[in-house]
């Protein structure tokens, strides 16, 4: 083997963006990504069919299922600036969780929900914490946080370009 082509496999072109998918981060995104599909398709059949019964609570489904398709994007696509979409979106997302979460449980009203079942037909994504998605969505920006900490690309970590 010459020295060339070993060169070639050990040091790879450094123009060429590393990417962040594999294993672990590849069921990452396909459950983001399933979550994004989930959370589509309940806020535009709340939204068009029974908005007027929690403007609220709807357009926060529709909320989350934006933050669900770009978090999923952020995740797939090379970069530092992906990654810090990545990371907004998932900080975002788990701000959101808590938030709805708590008022769901505690002042359901203020969100226009008629009572706290996760399951109910006024109910968010992220109502009680994600329960009617199996609390997935109080899980998974806590994972993501985590695999994003362990995966940066090589542009976003210290001292890179230095």
């Amino acid at each position: 083997m010459s020295h060339h082509t070993m060169s070639a496999r050990t040091n790879p072109d450094p123009e060429t963006p590393k990417r962040r998918m594999s294993g672990v981060g590849r069921v990452l995104v396909f459950v983001y990504g399933v979550l994004a599909l989930a959370a589509t398709g309940r806020s535009v059949f709340q939204i068009i069919d029974r908005f007027h019964e929690a403007p609220v609570a709807f357009t926060l489904s529709a909320l989350s299922a934006a933050v669900y398709i770009v978090a999923t994007i952020a995740l797939v696509a090379p970069g530092r600036v992906w990654y810090r979409v990545a990371w907004i979106t998932i900080g975002f997302e788990l701000a959101g969780v808590l938030v709805i979460g708590t008022l769901s449980l505690v002042a359901p009203a203020a969100l226009g929900l008629h009572d706290i079942d996760p399951f109910g037909r006024d109910a968010t994504v992220w109502s009680v914490y994600g329960m009617g998605y199996l609390f997935i969505p109080l899980v998974l920006p806590v994972l993501g946080m985590l695999w994003l900490s362990r995966h940066r690309p090589d542009d976003a970590r210290p001292g890179a370009g230095s």
